[in-house]
């Protein structure tokens, strides 16, 4: 199977996904496809495998631990970290960081290394499996999970291992990110939705290759996650952008009626308008 097919039926895939409410995602399926886009030579079909024994573990471990099923967050976050922490090795990449297989899903399995979100993926998935409510949190800088129980919620780090953080290591956490003058607040530990989870794993992608100064590659990760999530009014407002840089006028002018259609009023909009109206006179 050629690479151009393979991209093209992970497309259609994501296309697919794009249409389905939140709820019906499924991260680690989803993940995937990304990762075949970016890895079309890699073995998607063992890591698609793997993650179907992470969900059988999953279910067996929770049938064995009557605290964690019945309910105890805490014991949940313990057996999610047994599973994929101490029995099948993923760890967080401290030593290469930066390294983009550490964003791929499908290079995460083969290394048992990743970054905090693709980890954290990992850790959904098999919580899912489990039947346990778990879910990523809009922490700044830093990706990390709530497990829920009974009697609420455990905030781990699955970069680290499993570590559940309570309030001082959260602060110290927060500092790291925003400075000394940070403190905890209201919102840093808001629920992410599974659509913005991947999107935030896919955003690690985009931001290297800026970095690194590959405007195109930048602009394929974000058309790639507009498959996913065709409504993200910031991403269409990133395309036109991209576009604009790549003096690719027409797609720009495209992004930015897409974005209108979002967001149709407000400071942001005018911006827009004033920028479309700057792409028209190029274009006459």
């Amino acid at each position: 199977m050629d690479a151009s097919f393979i991209a093209a039926e992970a497309r259609a895939a994501l296309d697919a996904a794009g249409q389905l409410p939140d709820a019906e995602l499924d991260l680690a399926a989803i993940a995937l496809q990304f990762a075949r886009i970016d890895a079309p030579e890699a073995d998607a079909a063992a890591a698609a495998a793997h993650l179907s024994e992470i969900a059988r573990q999953a279910v067996a471990m929770a049938v064995e631990d009557p605290a964690a099923d019945a309910g105890d967050a805490p014991r949940r976050a313990a057996v999610l970290a047994e599973l994929l922490h101490s029995r099948l090795g993923y760890e967080g990449d401290q030593q290469t960081y930066d390294d983009p297989a550490n964003a791929n899903l499908i290079r995460v399995i083969e290394r048992r290394r990743g970054l905090p979100v693709a980890l954290g993926l990992l850790w959904l998935h098999a919580a899912e499996a489990a039947g346990w409510e778990a879910h990523g949190l809009d922490f700044p800088g830093h990706f990390l999970l709530g497990v829920a129980g009974t009697r609420g919620m455990v905030v781990v780090d699955p970069f680290h291992g499993g570590l559940i953080l309570e309030a001082p290591a959260l602060r110290a956490l927060l500092k790291q990110f925003e400075g000394e003058q940070a403190e905890l607040r209201p919102g840093l530990l808001a629920g992410l939705g599974k659509r913005l989870v991947l999107i935030r794993l896919q955003n690690n992608i985009k931001l290297r290759r800026l970095r690194a100064g590959n405007m195109q590659g930048a602009l394929t990760c974000t058309e790639d996650i507009l498959r996913l999530a065709p409504a993200d009014a910031m991403m269409w407002r990133d395309a036109a952008i991209m576009n604009q840089r790549l003096d690719r006028i027409g797609a720009a002018l495209a992004c930015l009626e897409h974005f209108l259609a979002l967001v149709p009023e407000g400071e942001a909009a005018e911006r827009a308008r004033a920028l479309a109206n700057e792409l028209r006179q190029r274009l006459n």
